[in-house]
């Protein structure tokens, strides 16, 4: 910690008004649980459009290509820099306050909107069970909104609590599904490997954005690691927590598809799923399953209000969003205004249909863990000699080998998700440049606190070399637009859309490219033009 707090950019837990609070291994091990899977929940979408084979082997195989390098890269910098604001303090760390905020960013905006799915869902389950109608249904919304908000208005100790019963509860329940599946199995889960009517690559494109999405969220517990008297438990509970959710997911899946089969037939909503499983030989236990299902939303919107309201409070705290959102109660030294704000999104949001979040989630993700990964490696180069209480037990060279497949996976999922997804992901990245212009001409940043650590160009009202930083970015999403307007057209099918929509697609991710090649040259202009190194610019 002494490291973190001689680079300027440390948060003191008591002055920020936070309140630390011992917590049990167990305990950590069950929120991250609840954090990156509470339960297989969502493994039924990609069975039919992967192929039960093929899902099963993405199952056993992408962990550790993406899951487990995420796990072992959050467990070193995590206990390297146990910081409040987790992932966004290593990203800050290792490339500096402009991709700082960018992870920040990205990965806090994907929270808020995505934590919404897991009450809509909730809401969803309850009404097929109930009948309810839309207004009986939005007031169930509203009361699961409100009780878990409460909830972390109290602290992460009451929300540590909650996550321990919940996970317990879907642990049990999906054992169940394991042993009664396997005891029963009389079909091969494996076949067919893919769909019929479907291509190997169509299939993995089909199921990787699901598997990768059940495979994350590992750093996000390192967002409160500030108000943990003792964060080295976060690390230690994150290697414990990689292997029991890959259990939760393979063995319940290949014993579900071997005892029921009709592998085609699995769906989140109208179809097969785990709860059939149980219910083929004790069918009293429909509603024990229904109860599960719910619960395990409400752990997952119960500790991402947790996660997601202290990655604003991080970068307010850093002087990047509104300082309103750093005050904390006396009570609970809870970030209260960050949490009701998470809060008041889901009450507003949950009104409406998601279609539109799933398809600029996984980009903001994705992006958000490339930097995540490549900070790591800076830092093993830069500050090799960083205290890192667990450190991966490999050399430099290796570590950067364990951190390549996961970048090559994100990189790959981006063009193969759909040009939907494409579309929408790209739009969604753009927001965190633009933000960050804003913010940071309004608030200040790390310049505020530290001017001559961060100096700032008086040119521009951003850090010095920020221009160029945009420049490259925008020359990055300029190649990547590029590829996938040559790309897509081949890959993707226009049937998969309504009328017209993939072609307006495609001409959309044009303008795009368009849109950031002209940015490029802006952002590149302006540098040389306006950043301080140049001799017609003043220096600051």
């Amino acid at each position: 910690m002494a490291e973190a707090e001689a680079t300027g950019l440390a948060i003191d837990p008591a002055q920020a008004g936070l309140r630390q609070h011992h917590m049990k291994t167990s305990t950590i091990v069950f929120m991250i649980f609840c954090l990156c899977a509470a339960g297989a929940y969502g493994i039924e979408e990609m069975i039919p459009k992967a192929g039960p084979g093929l899902t099963l082997v993405m199952l056993m195989v992408l962990p550790f290509f993406w899951s487990i390098p995420m796990g072992l890269v959050a467990a070193e910098l995590g206990s390297a820099i146990p910081q409040e604001g987790g992932y966004y303090k290593w990203v800050q760390r290792a490339c500096g306050e402009f991709w700082g905020f960018q992870a920040g960013w990205w990965r806090t905006i994907s929270i808020y909107f995505d934590n919404t799915i897991y009450v809509v869902l909730a809401g969803s389950y309850l009404a097929n069970v109930a009948d309810l109608s839309d207004a009986q249904e939005y007031a169930v919304k509203a009361a699961i909104v409100i009780f878990f908000t409460y909830i972390n208005l109290r602290g992460i100790r009451d929300v540590g609590v909650v996550s321990t019963v919940i996970s317990i509860l879907v642990m049990v329940a999906f054992a169940m599904v394991a042993v009664i599946g396997f005891a029963n199995w009389n079909t091969n889960p494996f076949v067919p490997f893919v769909p019929p009517d479907a291509t190997l690559l169509a299939s993995v494109g089909s199921g990787i954005a699901i598997g990768m999405w059940m495979y994350s969220g590992y750093e996000s517990m390192s967002t409160v690691a500030g108000e943990i008297s003792n964060p080295q438990v976060i690390p230690r509970a994150t290697l414990i927590s990689v292997p029991l959710i890959m259990v939760t997911y393979i063995l319940p899946t290949m014993g579900g598809l071997a005892s029921i089969g009709h592998w085609d037939q699995w769906a989140t909503e109208g179809g097969l799923s785990y709860s059939d499983v149980v219910t083929q030989v004790l069918p009293a236990f429909g509603i024990f399953f229904v109860v599960v299902a719910v619960s395990a939303q409400f752990s997952i919107f119960n500790t991402y209000i947790a996660s997601g309201s202290r990655g604003f409070f991080a970068l307010a705290e850093d002087n990047l969003a509104p300082r309103l959102l750093v005050r904390c109660s006396k009570k609970h030294g809870v970030p209260y205004v960050a949490v009701l704000s998470l809060g008041i999104f889901s009450l507003i949001a949950c009104m409406f249909s998601f279609s539109v979040i799933v398809v600029v989630d996984m980009m903001l993700l994705m992006s958000a863990y490339a930097l995540i990964f490549i900070s790591a490696c800076i830092l093993r180069v830069k500050e090799a000699g960083l205290p890192r209480p667990f450190r991966v037990p490999v050399g430099t060279a290796g570590f950067i080998a364990i951190c390549t497949p996961p970048l090559l996976i994100a990189f790959l999922a981006l063009f193969i998700n759909g040009t939907n997804y494409f579309v929408g992901g790209m739009i969604a990245i753009v927001t965190g440049p633009v933000m960050y212009f804003i913010f940071k001409r309004t608030y200040g940043g790390l310049t505020k606190a530290h001017p001559t650590k961060h100096p700032v160009n008086p040119r521009t009202g951003l850090a010095v070399g920020d221009l160029k930083r945009m420049s490259w970015m925008f020359a990055g999403l300029t190649a990547i637009g590029v590829i996938a307007t040559l790309f897509l057209p081949w890959f993707d099918a226009p049937e998969n859309y309504i009328d017209g929509l993939f072609e307006f697609m495609i001409e959309s991710i044009r303008w795009i490219t368009l849109a950031s090649g002209l940015l490029t040259l802006l952002t590149a202009f302006c540098a040389y033009r306006m950043e301080p190194h140049h001799p017609t610019a003043k220096s600051p």
